[in-house]
Order: C-alpha cells, then structure tokens, then sequence
C-alpha cells in the first residue's frame, strides 16, 4: 500500500485553488473543494489507510480559519503526514481575473469594493499562509504552468501517467465517434473481407490479427502512428488534458480497426498508460 498524504490546499480566491485541486484529482488524489476547517479531522482514517487526499480550506467555509491552523498543528504533531499549500498572486492580478470571469469575491457581500475585499482575505487567511510548508505565487503562470508545479511536487513517481486512453474501433459506414480526439483512417490496409475464410470472422480472431499484421505496410503504419503518439502524448499531458479518445476506423468496423486498436492498447499499456479499447462496431455484422 502506497503511503497516505494529506494535501491542505489555501490561498487567495483567483490564484488557482479550483485548477490546483483538478490537477491533484487527475493524478490519484481524493478531492473536497470548501471543506469546513472542523471537519480536518476526519480525514485521518483515509490518510491512515494510504489514501491520498487533497482538500481546499479557505473563508468559503464561514469558520474561523485559525481552528485550521490548530488542526493542522495538532495532526503534524501527531505524526500525520500533511502539507500545507498556499497559493498567492499579485493583487493587481486577481482583480484583473475577477473581471475576467465575472464571479463574485467570496468576501463582496461585506466589502463590496474588488480590492478591499482581496486584502480583507488575506488577513483571514493569515493564519494558514503562516504555516504553509509551500507558498506558491501564480501571478505569471499560465494554467499548464500551474498543472506542471503540482504535478512536479504531489505527483507518486511509481504511479501511472494521468493521462488516460481510450481506444474505440469503428467502422467509417456507421460514423465517425463523437467523441474522438484523433482519428485514424485504416481503411488502406489489407483487407481481410476479401479472403473467404477471413471474412466472417471478426478482428479479434488469431488469423485475422495475423493477416493484417503481417503485412509490411501495416507494420509501417503501426510504428508511424506509435511515433505521432509518443510525441503527442507528454504535450497533451502538459497542457493538463486528462483524458484522450483515440479512433480508429475501417470500413466496417470488424477486421483492420478492431486488430489496430487492440495492438495499439497493448502499446499503450506497456508505456505506463491506462489504456482501454472499445470495438463500437464489431457486432453489427460482417463488412
């Protein structure tokens, strides 16, 4: 069992806090967003267990965040394995991206004034910036700059890549998914619906995965597209995307598609990446 961590995520309403919590969800931890300083405590079981949690505490809450601070001291004196993370950003910033997406300051109902109530949160939050075992200032990142420092400080070195892949198989005659992020086109390759003893069965079958990966052009295809991949891949996952759908499309969905996709999960899997295959078309009939 991995060792549990508890991650106390504060900070400045506009400096990050909700893309923070994503991006430690993406890669394996339990999230809660405005979770009361009180209820801190309970979250020993699932840390004591070897679960990975990552809560954001902030004034949303409506407690006195020093009861925070007291929690937080008390679990590191008990041996409890937390970190605080505290994210701050320029004043001039927040309020440029309070403008920006037009939500309210948690704090404008009692300051109604953008930059009063960004130093009037400061000053609740004091207690918490006071014993943060990490202060991260976001004024001049971009989003994937943010994703990338969580990642590089929480992320469990022996753990999978987050980015997860699904692979669906399809036929070109039903439609192309809706869902795809990429689509490759297979319908150049071999096709075993022209070999009578082939065509009635389906891609999954030994000899079909034979014919079609015997031939030195699909071979060609496979290494051309496993390279597209591995190129893809860690720029994907810098800019934060979570999940990939790859499609890949034959005539009919049952032969060429279905031996690609499966030969590209086990390419996947190899590499770390939790990858799953789906065959949208291969009961529908023989191409």
């Amino acid at each position: 069992m991995s060792a549990g961590r508890l991650v106390l995520v504060s900070g400045v309403s506009g400096a990050g806090k909700t893309l923070a919590l994503q991006t430690l969800e993406d890669i394996g931890y339990f999230c809660i967003d405005n979770l009361p300083p009180s209820m801190l405590g309970a979250l020993r079981e699932r840390v004591a267990t070897g679960q990975r949690v990552a809560v954001v505490v902030d004034t949303r809450a409506n407690e006195p965040l020093e009861d925070a601070e007291q929690a937080v001291l008390q679990m590191r004196a008990d041996g409890a394995p937390i970190e605080v993370l505290f994210l701050d950003c320029a004043d001039e910033v927040l309020v440029r991206r309070f403008k920006e997406t037009r939500r309210p300051h948690p704090l404008a109902s009692r300051e109604p004034s953008l930059p009063k109530a960004i130093r009037a949160e400061r000053a609740l939050l004091a207690p918490l910036r006071a014993i943060a075992d990490h202060t991260l200032d976001t004024t001049l990142f971009k989003p994937q700059d943010l994703r990338e420092a969580i990642r590089q400080r929480y992320a469990d070195e022996k753990a999978q890549p987050p980015l997860r892949v699904r692979i669906v198989s399809f036929g070109f005659k039903y439609g192309v998914p809706a869902d795809a992020d990429l689509v490759f086109d297979v319908r150049f390759l071999r096709n075993p619906h022209y070999v009578p003893r082939l065509k009635p069965k389906p891609g999954t079958d030994p000899a079909v995965r034979a014919y079609v990966l015997g031939d030195a052009e699909t071979q060609e295809f496979l290494e051309t597209m496993r390279n597209f991949l591995a190129y893809l891949l860690p720029r994907y996952e810098r800019e934060g995307k979570a999940y990939l759908t790859v499609g890949i499309g034959c005539t009919g969905g049952r032969h060429r598609s279905v031996v690609l996709s499966e030969a590209l999960e086990q390419w996947f899997a190899e590499r770390g990446y939790r990858a799953t295959v789906e065959h949208r078309d291969l009961a529908r009939g023989e191409t």
